[in-house]
């Protein structure tokens, strides 16, 4: 049982984790290690988070497609294999070893952020496109489907980057279409949770609800303020996600999954 006085503290952090996320990614950062030390175990720490993740990512959607800058007939390819990836990620989650992802993921993190940091101009006009669309949503959808649904820290910074690298999207667009993406996997993980009893909803909503207004709000900031205010945002989280994998996968000995 969850004390009702942390209802309201579940909110703030969705809040703060919603505009967060809607703007670079890395709101399980803050989220997740929050469901763990009220209490719930790990299982469904992970389950009430994808329902919580859920909320900001289909109002991100929503607040980006208004806005004009999702083309959904370019998604419908990278929609569909990025619910297969993140199904089969999730249904495996329990079943495959992770050590080989927990330890090589934070390395492919500073690298981008490196990458970032050296290349000011990323992100600030569309680019040439490195691959045909087709290609990027079923390559895309499967690789980081899965890894959503097997792992998921920096889903959505490696799908930002994937965006502006492959396809040549400017930083706001690819931030956008990220969001759609994002909201596939998480919805797919979430299914396969609730199914196995791991979802604590009352904890989930009230995060969710928070989403919702933090979502809105990056949202909002993002389509008014555009690339330049992304981008330091975008490097942080980058680095703070880094941070966090590189203390729990090398230092504190931690089993449980981030």
């Amino acid at each position: 049982m969850i004390q009702v006085w942390l209802y309201p503290l579940l909110f703030l952090t969705g809040l703060v984790a919603g505009f967060v996320d809607s703007i670079a990614g890395g709101g399980g950062l803050i989220s997740l290690p929050v469901l763990l030390n009220i209490g719930l175990p790990p299982a469904d720490a992970l389950g009430t988070n994808k329902l919580q993740a859920t909320f900001g990512s289909a109002s991100a959607t929503w607040h980006y497609g208004r806005a004009g800058l999702i083309d959904f007939h370019r998604c419908g390819t990278g929609v569909f294999f990025t619910l297969v990836g993140a199904t089969i990620g999730t249904l495996l989650v329990r079943k495959l070893p992770e050590e080989f992802l927990r330890q090589s993921i934070p390395w492919l993190l500073v690298v981008v952020a490196v990458y970032t940091l050296f290349r000011r101009k990323l992100g600030e006009v569309d680019e040439q496109p490195r691959m045909s669309t087709n290609a990027f949503n079923i390559v895309g959808g499967l690789a980081l489907g899965f890894y959503d649904g097997f792992f998921g820290p920096g889903t959505g910074t490696f799908w930002a980057m994937a965006y502006l690298l492959f396809l040549g999207y400017n930083m706001t667009r690819a931030t956008a279409h990220t969001k759609v993406m994002n909201f596939t996997s998480n919805l797919a993980s979430l299914s396969i949770f609730a199914v196995g009893g791991h979802v604590h909803f009352p904890s989930g909503i009230a995060m969710g609800l928070g989403q919702l207004v933090g979502a809105r709000i990056g949202s909002r900031v993002v389509i008014t303020r555009g690339t330049r205010f992304i981008r330091p945002v975008f490097i942080t989280v980058v680095l703070a996600v880094t941070a966090r994998l590189l203390y729990q996968n090398f230092l504190s000995g931690s089993s449980v999954r981030p």
